[in-house]
């Protein structure tokens, strides 16, 4: 008897999607599960049928070459059907947890995994941040038992085949209609018992140990930076690979320098009469203070910008900008002397677009070196 189309089978168009694909199965495997229709011998033909067309329609490959060829193209390449319903709820676990809702937990317990990841919140000054650095950390790590490599069973004996399951790690259990595996309450889902357990590690195959890592600060990092150690995780499970460990950068605050991304802002002060006339600044840097030149006229709340004296930029010889903000200070107290000198200067100022004339300019000047020479 010839096979039916396997689109037809499952209901769907040949230009169907694989979440569609996956959806027909999944109603046509509750419909025809052969504990729902015991009345029924062609449930379970058709029960067989839907994954069968699952099987190759559900894979990209499989189904590329039913399309070009279709049933006779499937001749050679592994897949002959389903021997029995067992076979298709190995196969499908994944599709039956979903629709009766179990999982198949026990299935490939003894499979390797790989450890956890680990997350590490690392604080670092600012001025490591910016010019980067080697930091040494402790951490307590799960690693492999060393006494018994991590079988956890005592040196000289092994694991044994679970008696209650036979090592398949699960139990068949009937919820009414259904027939569902569940993990064996013995050796949970493991597949194998320990009679004789390390008594480094009592059997869990793994021990606490604190470890030292010492961890390289990229030049330029900011807050909640994460730097990835590959393999300093938990160990695996059954000989999996170890996880990762995740370093949390968080950047201590600077007593002198503002941050906003990578570049860096200070202020400073300086008096109304340098803002007037001119002034040359020092300023702090990363390194060695530098000279800025601020010129006459300068206003209150003016940003001049250092290029490249800012925080490097991560994997890049570029660097942010230092920006200095300018506050006019007002002097809150004159003397006598100061006093009259401003008035005198008020009554010849002259203003011209905002500017000082030079007759202005110059009454400054002598007035700022006479009060400075005070």
């Amino acid at each position: 008897m010839s096979k039916r189309d396997y689109y037809e089978v499952l209901g769907v168009a040949k230009s169907a999607s694989q979440g569609e694909i996956k959806t027909a199965y999944r109603k046509l495997a509750f419909k025809f599960h052969p504990d729902r229709n015991q009345d029924d011998p062609e449930a379970e033909s058709k029960f067989k049928e839907a994954a069968e067309a699952y099987e190759i329609l559900g894979n990209d490959e499989k189904r590329q070459t039913y399309d070009r060829f279709g049933h006779e193209g499937m001749n050679g390449n592994g897949f002959s059907g389903f021997s029995s319903n067992e076979d298709i709820f190995g196969a499908f676990s994944d599709i039956f947890g979903e629709v009766f809702g179990f999982s198949s937990a026990g299935r490939g317990a003894n499979r390797p995994r790989a450890g956890s990841d680990l997350r590490y919140n690392l604080e670092i000054s600012f001025r490591e941040a910016a010019k980067g650095a080697e930091v040494n950390i402790e951490i307590p790590v799960e690693t492999t038992c060393e006494s018994c490599d991590g079988s956890g069973a005592a040196p000289g004996s092994s694991k044994e085949t679970c008696p209650q399951c036979g090592g398949a790690g699960t139990m068949q259990q009937s919820q009414g209609f259904f027939r569902i595996s569940v993990p064996c309450p013995r050796c949970h889902g493991a597949g194998q018992i320990i009679s004789d357990p390390c008594d480094e590690c009592l059997g869990r195959g793994t021990v606490i140990k604190d470890k030292d890592l010492s961890v390289r600060i990229p030049a330029g990092v900011d807050n909640n930076s994460r730097l990835r150690l590959r393999g300093e995780g938990e160990a695996g499970i059954n000989g999996g690979p170890p996880g990762d460990l995740y370093v949390v950068i968080h950047v201590a605050p600077d007593d002198i320098f503002e941050r906003h991304g990578q570049n860096l802002i200070i202020s400073r002060e300086i008096s109304m009469v340098q803002a007037t006339l001119g002034h040359r600044l020092e300023v702090p840097t990363l390194d060695e203070p530098v000279n800025l030149d601020i010129p006459s006229g300068t206003q209150s709340g003016e940003v001049f910008r250092l290029r490249e004296l800012g925080l490097p930029h991560l994997g890049s010889t570029h660097k942010g900008d230092l920006l200095i903000e300018v506050k006019v200070k007002t002097p809150t107290r004159v003397t006598s002397r100061q006093e009259a000198l401003l008035r005198e200067f008020a009554e010849i100022e002259e203003v011209e677009s905002g500017k000082l004339t030079n007759k202005a300019k110059d009454f400054f000047k002598k007035a700022k070196d006479k009060v400075m020479g005070e």
